[in-house]
C-alpha cells in the first residue's frame, strides 16, 4: 500500500457531535494530523433507526465523503454505526477503518462486584455484537443494558450552550440500577460517543462508587498505531467539519467546534 500524502486527513464520522469525544484524544496524540469531522445531521438520531436503514445509509454516505476528502483512514466514531454497519463499511471502502465498540472488556477487568452497566442508544444495546462482547470478555459477570436516546439530545444541546434536564440523566442511570442486581453495579460503559460529553452529569447521578469508562483513548491509540511512520504536514492545520443538510437541525456555531481544532464548516 502506498504511503498517503502528508495532507491526507483522518476522517471522523458520527451521527452528530458525539465523535468529538473521540477526536479530542486523537488530536492529543497526533497534533499535526489534518482532520475532517463529518456529522450526519440529516440522519440524527441513529439510535432510533432500523439496522437495515443504517447498514445502507452509513456505507453510502462514507463513500461520498471518502471520494470528496480522500482520507488516509476513517474513524467511525459512533457505537451504533459501528455495531450495525462496520462489516458493510469495510466491504465498501478500500482503506483502514477504525470502529467504536462498547468497552466491555476493560469494564470486566475493572469491576469488583461483577455487575457492569452498558449505557448506549436503543439500537446499540440490542445488538448481537454486544452479546458477543459480553460472552467473550465478561464471562461470569452480570451485564445490564439500557438505551437512552434522551442523552444524545442532551449532549447535543449541552455542546451548543444549552441546558440538559437533570431528570433525563437520572432516568438513564436508573434504567440500569433498577434492573435486578443493578444496586451492585460498579462500572458503567458509556457505549455512545455522545455520552462522555455528559460525563460530569452522569457521574453525579451514578455516584462516586461507580466508574464510568468509554473507548475513546483506545481508539486514539489504535489510530496512531495505524498511521505510525506516515508523513504529516510540517505544521498543524485547522480541521474541517462537514454536516449533512437538515431542515430541522442547523450546524452548530463554529465557536462550538473551535476547541477541537476546527475552523471551517461545510454542508453536503
Amino acid at each position: 500500500m502506498h504511503s498517503p500524502s502528508p495532507d491526507a486527513p483522518i476522517l471522523f464520522f458520527d451521527s452528530g457531535l458525539g465523535g468529538l469525544s473521540v477526536l479530542a484524544p486523537t488530536r492529543a496524540l497526533l497534533p499535526a494530523a489534518p482532520i475532517v469531522y463529518a456529522a450526519d445531521y440529516a440522519g440524527l438520531p441513529y439510535g432510533e433507526k432500523s439496522e437495515a436503514e443504517l447498514a445502507a445509509r452509513v456505507p453510502a454516505l462514507l463513500g461520498r465523503l471518502v471520494e470528496r476528502y480522500q482520507p488516509r483512514l476513517v474513524v467511525v466514531a459512533c457505537n451504533t454505526a459501528s455495531t450495525i454497519a462496520l462489516t458493510h463499511i469495510r466491504a465498501a471502502l478500500d482503506l483502514p477503518i477504525v470502529g467504536t465498540v462498547p468497552a466491555i472488556k476493560p469494564a470486566a477487568e475493572l469491576t469488583k462486584s461483577g455487575v457492569i452497566g452498558v449505557l448506549g442508544t436503543e439500537a446499540t444495546v440490542r445488538q448481537p455484537y454486544v452479546d458477543d462482547l459480553s460472552a467473550k470478555f465478561a464471562v461470569g459477570k452480570t451485564v445490564l443494558r439500557h438505551g437512552s436516546p434522551g442523552l444524545v439530545t442532551g449532549a447535543e444541546a449541552k455542546l451548543n450552550g444549552g441546558m440538559i434536564d437533570p431528570a433525563v440523566v437520572a432516568r438513564a442511570i436508573a434504567g440500569l440500577r433498577d434492573q435486578p442486581g443493578g444496586e451492585a453495579m460498579d462500572v458503567i460503559v458509556l457505549a455512545c460517543t455522545h455520552f462522555p460529553l455528559l460525563l460530569d452529569e452522569l457521574q453525579a447521578a451514578a455516584g462516586p462508587h461507580v466508574r464510568l469508562i468509554d473507548g475513546a483513548e483506545g481508539i486514539a491509540r489504535r489510530t496512531a498505531a495505524l498511521t505510525e511512520g506516515q508523513a504529516w504536514p510540517a505544521t498543524a492545520t485547522p480541521g474541517i467539519a462537514v454536516f449533512t443538510r437538515s431542515d430541522d437541525r442547523p450546524p452548530p456555531p463554529l465557536a462550538t467546534l473551535a476547541p477541537y481544532g476546527i475552523d471551517r464548516i461545510e454542508l453536503i
